[in-house]
């Protein structure tokens, strides 16, 4: 074990915009066209609500474990101490694979966003790889945001946290400028029929879900470096899951008085084309984008700092190299997981959008593995010791427990072949197979060498 330490220095507003931000990103102002869609005005409503419900009911049993055990790393210490080094292992490390993800694709997805405003950004493409170019613009642009996003990090999680703020203040004034547009201009009309035929597309809408709020768990991450009262951690974990299920439900019902649902097939950007429409300018769909992009930023922060505790935590354990548990001396901050991450994220815009989808997918899959293994860990915990201090304690444990466990198997059978909305083969598949391969061997090392 490493005896230097994280600093504490995260007080509850950046927290909370840590936590949200990472749950806000990008989809807010991509996907609500898509989900006005498939669900209507009201039908896009009740699944937020319903997901936004399971979800909850999983984050209970995360403020519990991160207010009894704040330590970096959250998931791999909670379940190293119920279930062992072995299934703690296999929990945390498809965490690092949804977390890695998260930040590769935020590569591209910066340079898709930002064509929006700057459609000149396209300088020529370099190759196409599986149907998709690769401009050199959107390399240089994914790039530059990687670079930025990788020195915040690095030079200290108050930085980190600063540039969240901040960011986050940007998406905040975008949303609000949409919610006013529609309360002035809204038109009730524009959102029937309230729930889209066949009404199976609220079920579409809800799987989606569970990877809109993925992003919560930053904060058991980063639990050593906040400083605050451990009971106040799992409030505001929870408090931060609401709001993100009540910015995207506002933000749908916006968008939904916003523009007729005849319309929405016709959108490159619904929420963006939304303001535009309600306010009569351009200028309000360009403050929307420049919103969305902050959720990029924002979100793509939070898990740099949420995948590089991850390694420290891993490298704690010998599971991965001792280098990724050191600490800047300056900057208190795990600079090897962080600069690692940044180099892997400056290459990925190479390897085009498709590939990145597949790891998107797939990466959702992974961190629901992790929320099956912490519900489970919340109960054995709850049995083995009952005698834990546990600053913040859920009533009902069995309720809580048992139905986050439910929940979330239910959640992880949405990606398995007999679902609709299941990982594709070999695509998606694959990628895991791949990561699965790769994490064997850094067991078996591990274990060949303990003994």
């Amino acid at each position: 074990m490493t005896q230097e330490r994280f600093a504490k220095v995260l007080k509850a507003p950046q927290v909370l915009t840590l936590s949200f931000g990472a749950m806000i990103g990008w989809s807010w102002v991509l996907m609500t066209g898509v989900w006005l869609s498939e669900a209507g005005t009201l039908g896009t409503l009740i699944a937020f609500t319903a997901g936004g419900l399971a979800i909850s009911l999983i984050g209970l049993t995360y403020s519990e474990l991160a207010a009894a055990m704040p330590r970096a790393g959250g998931e791999h210490i909670y379940t190293h101490r119920a279930l062992g080094a072995d299934w703690s292992f296999v929990c945390t490390w498809a965490l690092l694979f949804s977390y890695l993800n998260v930040c590769l694709f935020e590569s591209v997805a910066l340079p898709t966003a930002v064509e929006y405003l700057l459609p000149q950004i396209r300088m020529g493409t370099l190759w196409n790889v599986l149907g998709s170019d690769v401009d050199i613009g959107f390399v240089i642009v994914g790039a530059a945001g990687t670079i930025l996003v990788t020195w915040v990090n690095y030079v200290g999680i108050r930085t980190a946290a600063f540039v969240q703020t901040l960011v986050t203040a940007l998406i905040l004034g975008a949303g609000v400028l949409l919610l006013t547009g529609a309360a002035f201009n809204g038109e009730m009309a524009n959102a029937e029929p309230w729930i889209a035929t066949p009404a199976t597309g609220m079920l579409a809408v809800l799987i989606m879900v569970p990877a809109m709020l993925v992003g919560f768990d930053v904060i058991p991450q980063s639990a050593e470096e906040i400083d605050l009262p451990a009971n106040r951690i799992g409030r505001l974990l929870v408090i931060s899951v609401f709001c993100a299920v009540a910015w995207y439900i506002f933000i749908t019902f916006a968008v939904g008085l916003g523009i007729p649902a005849a319309n929405l097939s016709n959108q490159q950007m619904a929420t963006a084309d939304a303001a535009t429409s309600l306010w009569q300018g351009s200028w309000a769909g360009t403050i929307l984008v420049l919103g969305g992009i902050g959720g990029i930023l924002t979100s793509w922060n939070a898990f740099i700092v949420g995948a590089s505790r991850v390694l420290f935590a891993l490298a704690e354990s010998g599971f991965v190299p001792a280098a990724f548990a050191r600490l800047h001396p300056v900057y208190q901050t795990p600079y090897v997981g962080i600069l690692t991450i940044g180099i892997l994220s400056i290459f990925a815009p190479l390897f085009g959008r498709t590939i990145l989808v597949w790891l998107i997918n797939s990466g959702s899959f992974a961190v629901t593995i992790a929320f099956v293994f912490v519900a489970i860990s919340f109960l054995v915990l709850r049995r083995t010791e009952p005698d834990m201090p546990r600053p913040f304690k859920v009533s009902h444990p069995n309720l809580v427990g048992y139905g986050a466990v439910v929940l979330a198997l239910g959640l992880l059978s949405a990606f398995l072949p007999w679902s609709e909305s299941a990982l594709s083969w070999p695509d998606e598949w694959m990628t895991i197979v791949i990561w699965t391969l790769l994490g064997g061997m850094l067991w078996l090392h591990h274990r060949l060498r303990a003994g």
